[in-house]
């Protein structure tokens, strides 16, 4: 039994790895639960005992977080196994505080509490909640789910309290499992499918994705989130860059939160200024939200953006959440974005499956730019958004390059 600075951990050579192989690939999703802080005692037992037969019954690794959260009423608990190994430790756990329960008389129920990363909620809910209502019949169990005013950009947790008895918590907590793997499981497939796209980001450390407990970075490191290959210099450069992009009316109070609570911690998180435009009429379907800010911000507000309006659900669950971007370019350069006959332009979608626009007959603005619109899934858009980029750069680059060769009047040639 070790014990950590953070937590207690305890558990079974097999649970992860040994002569038949690990018995749970690391990228599992854990069973994360909650516990009155009065029954930790009881679920460790004395020297230790309990846990370890809960460890070496169910083959799994067991963390208690004792030290976390001091003087809180509840203590969380992950459970590292295969998905039989978390059910059957779950259950034993019940069974524990259910017992104490009735000899103490401390509580008069012991309700199972999950928790979850708030990604995976909205999925695990289902459209209109149909979901969680069909657990709720097929388990005999009422179900609830903790506020998103609780979050915070750095407690990114919800808790989903299950009500029943031990064996309807536990039929519950299969169930609703199976949902929350599923969707975990997709978001690492989406991810592993696209992390090429974007060479030198490390996506786990940008928070946008579930994988495990999906920690936000502390404080102290929100702006220092690279990790990689330091020559990538289309997302490392420290150019300011504006995107607008445009988010459904009614998902604009999710984004701000109470008192602007959330739209607040994002910024700070993303290292990025985020402004909400004022609608031209109050039907418009759409908002502009203005980022600005370098590439690595704008890669994380983009991000954060898309996964709020997931979680939230104003996309169903097998919908991709697309979005409308717009960025402006030069308008010596947006003949180069087209390409000849369109090519560039059909290229960069084919490449990204990101719808790439540049509307014709505009007027240059002051700064002589133009908009390019950009519609797609947040990988697509942001795979887009650094091509055309780079095109930019490329044409700049150029342009440089002929003047200086180029003699200006006030340096005639000889």
């Amino acid at each position: 039994m070790g014990t950590g600075s953070r937590e207690q951990e305890f558990g079974q050579p097999g649970a992860t790895g040994g002569p038949q192989g690990p018995r749970h690939r690391q990228q599992d999703l854990p069973l994360r639960i909650l516990v009155p802080t009065q029954f930790v005692g009881a679920i460790i037992g004395k020297e230790g005992l309990t846990i370890k037969n809960i460890t070496k019954q169910t083959q799994s690794k067991v963390d208690i977080h004792r030290k976390e959260n001091a003087g809180a009423t509840e203590k969380a608990i992950t459970i590292h196994s295969s998905k039989e190994g978390c059910s059957q430790a779950c259950r034993m756990i019940l069974e524990i505080m259910e017992k104490e329960a009735n000899d103490t008389k401390i509580v008069e129920e012991v309700p199972l509490k999950i928790l979850a990363h708030n990604s995976l909620v909205g999925r695990l809910i289902g459209k209109e909640g149909r979901n969680l209502k069909k657990i709720e019949q097929d388990t005999g169990t009422k179900i609830t789910i903790s506020s998103l005013q609780d979050l915070t950009i750095y407690n990114q947790e919800r808790t989903i309290t299950v009500r029943g008895g031990v064996e309807e918590c536990c039929n519950a907590e299969v169930e609703i499992m199976k949902k929350l793997r599923e969707a975990h499981e997709n978001d690492l497939a989406s991810l592993n499918q696209q992390t090429n796209m974007m060479p030198g980001l490390n996506m786990n450390a940008l928070g946008i994705f579930s994988s495990g407990l999906s920690a936000l970075p502390p404080a102290s490191g929100l702006r220092g989130s690279l990790s990689g290959p330091a020559n990538y210099s289309p997302l490392l450069s420290a150019e300011q860059e504006v995107v607008y992009l445009f988010v459904p009316t009614p998902a604009v109070g999710a984004l701000i939160g109470k008192k602007g609570q959330h739209i607040k911690e994002l910024a700070h998180y993303a290292g990025a200024s985020i402004k909400i435009a004022a609608p031209d009429n109050p039907d418009d379907p759409e908002r502009m939200v203005i980022i600005t800010g370098p590439p690595e911000a704008q890669f994380k507000a983009q991000g954060r953006i898309y996964g709020k309006l997931k979680e939230e659900n104003f996309f169903t669950a097998k919908e991709e959440v697309k979005l409308e971007a717009h960025i402006k370019v030069p308008s010596t350069a947006a003949g180069r974005v087209i390409g000849k006959g369109g090519k560039t332009v059909n290229e960069l979608q084919n490449l990204t499956s990101a719808e790439v626009i540049v509307p014709r007959d505009q007027t240059p603005d002051e700064n002589d730019e133009v908009f390019v619109k950009i519609i797609g899934h947040f990988f697509a858009s942001q795979t887009a958004q650094r091509k055309i980029r780079e095109i930019v750069q490329q044409v700049k680059q150029q342009e440089r390059k002929h003047q200086q060769m180029v003699p200006t009047p006030s340096q005639p040639s000889k």
